[in-house]
């Protein structure tokens, strides 16, 4: 059995054994020995092949095709069973649909179809290994102390932690199949159990609101599994062949770009990109580690590495300026809505579905520079978002609520939650961390490139981004009026533990992109274009951010007394009146004592309503519509 092969069950073994075990302890130490093992197994992985990469020829694979079928038919019928169930009969008919279709093809066309490469391991899927196994992991550690405290203040959801974690490992050995398989049956497959697993985590709670939202997510889900299933059938049958690889090596002419076209489409569902979004941002009804697992390290980036894998094929063609065109509505439209939100988790997914946006944009340019910007984008979004997600998740149980308006007493509750959240924070939009580099580097690429329209684009949602990161740091750091009523949970060491981690990861790829960079993108691009890629930044300008980034670290040293004698004044806070001697209420002009109500500017009434959000998907429609035409149109001529 090799290494590989250890790496994709090892989770699923960790996931059956949790789900069999209802005692908690001993299930707790399962989870924490799964998590352990599984960034373990990552780890050495990665050092394995990291360099030399692998190529692995699976010889006889009827038995792990039949395995795959057998399981397909399954997840089937119960789907086409949930939907008329439920009356959402659209998930039961694209199920019914895309299962006949792939059954179809698998005992009528697909003899004579050989797959040599079954697995490859090259620089792209080792990042994407790294962050999912190393990411995914500490996400398992935290939801043993998340979900206690969880059903301690949630006393009306049923406790179902036991399937609730092997749900996770579920989803993790499946993205590492998407990940490091070349066959397209094979990462179809995983494509249908990561969207299955989302259902699954989405709908926990299993109140109206997360049985809705659940099906939301299945349905647009499985209906970019069924784009994903005709772009197979079409392959097959036209090129005889199932391989990722092969397909890449195309020639970007219309009989190759219809299927591609359908694979971005299923790539911008899972993505969560306009008009799909709705079902991410429904998820958010789900506990914080799923929403960590789905909009970090797992879901929502398979979508994008599937287009990153796409980049050769993109470029200047019709289906890649569409794709472009698609991502960046996304990344303009979903920042703004983001300044709307109070609710903390709302702005991480809007931000997420606007990153990736960013992340297509890049990909789908499909320069060097703009996929060296994307793969970098991949990496800094994960850990940081990560970082965010499980932060607000503790945040939640120690003030009692999410909206960010309230965490200006945090400093006094927690004092290392504050501090966890702004470096998650500032990984997201402070220079020198890896997102703003990314930025600088794709709207370099896009200039390049000739795409001004982009360019512009990227320029206001980035403004946007500024408002709405800028407003909640500002939030943290104020220590405004409220005061610590007294923690509402514990902060334990399985919720700690993964977050202090995650925050030494965000510092540390910040001042390692370089070495990123050097090992693993810069040589990725080299063998996809051929020759040898640059660096979009140089060496000199790489230092300096580094030196700015241990300026940073150290920035705080500045605030250490040099002597135990030195004394500091501490001074009533101005409140544009006398203040009343309590940092909550001021002297007005009339001499009314008055309370002091700190509150930013939400604009709700620009990008918080329904309207702003149909025009935003009705653009986006439009695009993809324009782009079904033309590629009819090409390939009529």
């Amino acid at each position: 059995m090799s290494l590989i092969t250890v790496l994709i069950l090892f989770p699923l073994v960790v996931s059956i054994v949790t789900f069999l075990v209802r005692k908690e302890n001993i299930r707790s130490a399962i989870v924490r020995v799964g998590a352990v093992g599984t960034a373990v197994l990552t780890v050495y992985t990665a050092i394995q092949y990291f360099n030399s990469g692998l190529i692995l020829s699976i010889g006889e694979t009827e038995m792990i095709d039949l395995f795959i079928i057998v399981v397909e038919v399954g997840l089937a019928a119960y789907i086409i069973t949930t939907g008329i169930r439920t009356k959402k009969y659209l998930v039961s008919l694209f199920s019914l649909f895309q299962t006949c279709l792939i059954l179809w093809f698998e005992f009528t066309q697909k003899a004579g179809i050989e797959v040599e490469t079954g697995i490859v391991f090259d620089k792209l899927s080792g990042v994407m290994v790294l962050v999912v196994g190393v990411i995914g992991s500490l996400i398992c550690l935290y939801a043993v102390g998340y979900m206690k405290a969880y059903h301690d203040h949630h006393t009306e959801v049923k406790e179902r932690k036991s399937f609730f974690l092997a749900v996770l490992f579920l989803f993790l050995s499946a993205m590492f199949g998407l990940v490091l398989c070349n066959n397209l049956m094979w990462i179809y497959f995983c494509w249908e159990i990561t969207t299955f697993c989302s259902y699954l985590l989405i709908g926990y709670t299993q109140t109206k609101e997360a049985r809705n939202n659940s099906l939301l997510a299945l349905t647009i889900n499985v209906g970019g599994g069924v784009a994903f299933a005709c772009a197979i059938v079409m392959i097959g049958m036209n090129f005889r062949t199932l391989e990722l690889s092969t397909l890449i090596s195309m020639k970007p002419e219309a009989l190759v770009l219809i299927p591609v076209f359908l694979l971005c489409v299923a790539a911008l569902t899972k993505s969560a990109q306009l008009p799909f979004s709705a079902w991410l941002l429904g998820a958010m009804v789900a506990p914080t580690p799923s929403s960590a697992l789905l909009h970090s390290a797992t879901m929502v980036k398979a979508g994008v590495y599937l287009i990153i894998r796409l980049a050769p094929l993109l470029g200047a063609t019709s289906v890649g300026r569409i794709i472009t065109l698609v991502g960046a509505i996304t990344f303009l439209a979903c920042s703004l809505m983001a300044i709307a939100q109070r609710d903390a988790k709302k702005v991480l997914a809007y931000s997420t579905i606007a990153n990736l946006g960013l992340i297509v944009m890049c990909a789908s340019i499909g320069t060097q520079e703009s996929i060296w910007a994307a793969i970098l984008l991949v990496i800094f979004h994960a850990v940081s978002k990560s970082l965010l997600f499980l932060s607000v998740g503790s945040i939640e149980h120690q003030i009692g609520n999410r909206n960010i308006e309230n965490m200006n007493i945090l400093m006094n509750v927690s004092r290392k939650l504050s501090i966890y959240l702004m470096i998650g924070i500032a990984g997201m939009f402070l220079a020198p961390f890896g997102m703003l580099i990314s930025k600088w580097v794709a709207m370099k690429s896009f200039i390049d490139s000739n795409n001004i329209i982009i360019v512009i684009i990227l320029a206001y949602g980035s403004a946007a981004t500024l408002f709405y990161w800028g407003k909640w740091i500002g939030t943290l750091v104020s220590n405004g009026s409220g005061k610590n009523n007294g923690h509402h949970g514990v902060f334990s060491l399985d919720e700690e533990l993964p977050i202090f981690l995650q925050a030494v990861i965000v510092v540390f790829s910040c001042l390692a992109f370089p070495l990123i960079s050097k090992f693993a993108i810069v040589p990725y691009l080299s063998d996809v274009f051929g020759g040898t890629a640059m660096a979009p930044i140089g060496t000199g300008n790489q230092i300096i951010m580094v030196i700015m980034m241990a300026m940073l670290i150290l920035l705080p040293l500045g605030y250490i007394p040099l002597s135990k004698k030195e004394k500091s004044r501490v001074t009533p806070i101005y409140m544009a009146g006398e203040n009343a001697g309590d940092n909550e209420n001021f002297i007005a002009a009339t001499g009314v004592k008055r309370k002091s109500d700190l509150s930013n500017w939400y604009l709700e009434g620009y990008f918080g309503g329904k309207i702003f959000t149909f025009w935003s998907n009705m653009i986006t429609i439009s695009i993809l519509c324009v782009g079904v035409l033309l590629l009819i149109w090409r390939w009529a001529l």
